[in-house]
């Protein structure tokens, strides 16, 4: 026999699927996490039995399903449907279970915040499971393309160049009527009438979009997804998406906080802190962050908190021949906490008069107070031209965030080291969900079920790396001991029943066998 030879289909075998599913495969842990949670106290919404009609499938289904099919590249509703029909994986986790794509649907949609609850809990085991350390995290974001495409998002200027345009057509079109009406061509007015009334009903809805703009205080609308906002993905590339933010921890390079903004990463540090902070229930911890997110208030807020933060220092103004010359970029002037002065490289003073000043920004939350540093040696310095091009002499403007950025700056020249391993803890994840598993977009609708969405998939790429690290074994051993407050009362019971039943199966062989 030179070949391998195959089981005949229609051969009938006596075997089970749990023969089928080795010990170390992910689904064994799958089925003991979803088993040992109480998913009510979570906050999933339960399945309740009517006194009519067909049965319905428990929600343990639709997370056990959800878990197995993102960890493994399945995110189509039908292809989820369908491998429960033909996985044997799935088969054996579901317990041959076969949902319809539109029950899947519903669970996803009716249970984001529990979805959010649930990654936390995850991160909560991975601490008591010693995989998370809490000392070091990095912190960055990547965008997510939203269900919205760039059509469908407005700005004022846009929605004028449409308006604009309309105004330009329509006369045209009106010049065209006076004149096929005085050629008195009946076929060629009533093609150009239907245009006009076309570019009519645009000119209304532009106008709609326009005074919702204006209600929003937005700067921008979008109409399939309303939450969504068009960002700077890359140099001046932009796209209708989603903000995904990430804290990863040092030790294994596992995520402790997520959450989904759609803004820039500019007003987001302070917030994804304090949530690894309240996920991991630290007192204090450092934080690596890259340029994007320096903002004088967000590092105040980290400092009130005590989180130390080590934050890359955006470029500096570049110099021009007819402005300041590097020699006297602003950074060049040094700053005198006690008399509340600044001076300059020509060793001159330059005091305030103790009056705050207020920085307007888009939002009142961006707005921020100043103080203004002035000397009269400005007038008669023979530097002059190389420090300002103003007639009054240089101003130094300092914020009241100032003591907060300059003990970061100080943090960042003094921890080189430990800040060049950021992109090795952070970069990767993003490069793993998104290039790897082709996790870059959402169908998602609303900011809400969006959150949802990105908490599963960071939640199934903790399940991944965990396994990875501990292997299924023995993370499956690490459960069965965690105490948690969300533990399922009932599940003593269950392993009892188990056991009773192994037994007597094993009995039963033995027996056969004698």
């Amino acid at each position: 026999m030179q070949f391998i030879q195959g089981i005949p289909r229609n051969q009938l075998q006596i075997v089970s699927l749990e023969d089928k599913i080795s010990n170390d495969n992910p689904v064994r842990f799958i089925e003991a996490f979803v088993r040992y949670i109480d998913l009510e106290k979570l906050g999933f919404r339960l399945k309740v039995l009517k006194s009519e009609g067909r049965p319905c499938f428990r929600t343990e289904v639709f997370l056990k399903l959800y878990l197995y099919g993102y960890l493994n590249g399945v995110r189509s509703l039908r292809r989820l449907e369908k491998e429960s029909q033909r996985n044997i994986e799935v088969q054996w986790l579901l317990e041959c279970v076969c949902p319809n794509y539109h029950s899947i649907a519903d669970f996803r949609k009716e249970n984001p915040k529990a979805l959010k609850q649930l990654f936390k809990l995850f991160v909560l085991f991975l601490k008591d499971a010693d995989l998370v350390s809490g000392e070091t995290l990095a912190i960055d974001g990547t965008k997510s393309r939203a269900h919205n495409g760039k059509k469908s998002n407005y700005n004022q200027k846009k929605i004028d160049k449409h308006k604009a345009y309309i105004e330009e057509k329509t006369q045209e079109y009106l010049e065209a009527l006076e004149e096929n009406d005085a050629r008195e061509n009946p076929v060629k007015i009533a093609q150009i009438q239907q245009k006009i009334e076309r570019l009519q009903q645009n000119k209304i809805k532009y106008e709609v979009l326009e005074e919702q703009l204006k209600e929003s205080g937005e700067p921008q609308v979008s109409t399939t997804d309303p939450d969504s906002r068009a960002l700077l993905v890359q140099g001046q590339v932009v796209e209708v998406s989603y903000n995904i933010q990430a804290a990863v921890d040092s030790k294994h390079n596992l995520v402790v906080a997520t959450h989904t903004i759609n803004r820039n990463d500019k007003n987001a540090l302070s917030s994804i802190a304090l949530e690894a902070k309240e996920n991991l229930g630290l007192e204090t911890f450092t934080v690596l962050v890259d340029k994007g997110y320096h903002n004088g208030r967000e590092l105040e807020s980290c400092k009130n908190n005590n989180i130390t933060t080590i934050v890359a220092v955006p470029d500096q103004g570049k110099s021009n021949e007819n402005g300041t010359q590097p020699e006297y970029l602003v950074s060049k002037f040094t700053y005198d906490k006690e008399s509340n002065s600044y001076t300059c490289p020509q060793n001159k003073i330059l005091a305030t008069s103790g009056s705050w000043h207020k920085k307007s920004g888009r939002t009142e939350e961006s707005g921020y107070m100043y103080q203004k540093y002035r000397t009269p040696a400005c007038k008669t310095c023979p530097a002059k031209d190389q420090c300002t091009s103003r007639k009054g002499g240089r101003e130094v403007d300092r914020s009241q965030y100032a003591d907060a950025v300059e003990e970061n700056h100080q943090r960042y020249k003094d921890n080189a080291k430990l800040y060049r391993k950021r992109q090795e803890i952070n970069e990767h994840i993003f490069g793993t969900i998104k290039r790897k598993w082709g996790y870059n977009y959402t169908d998602l609708i609303g900011l809400e079920k969006v959150n949802g969405e990105h908490s599963l998939i960071m939640l199934v790429y903790n399940i991944k790396r965990s396994i990875k690290i501990l292997g299924v074994r023995d993370l499956i051993a690490k459960l069965q001991k965690w105490n948690s407050p969300y533990k399922r009362k009932g599940l003593f019971l269950l392993k009892v029943t188990y056991l009773k039943l192994n037994i007597g199966i094993v009995f039963s062989k033995t027996l056969y066998a004698a």
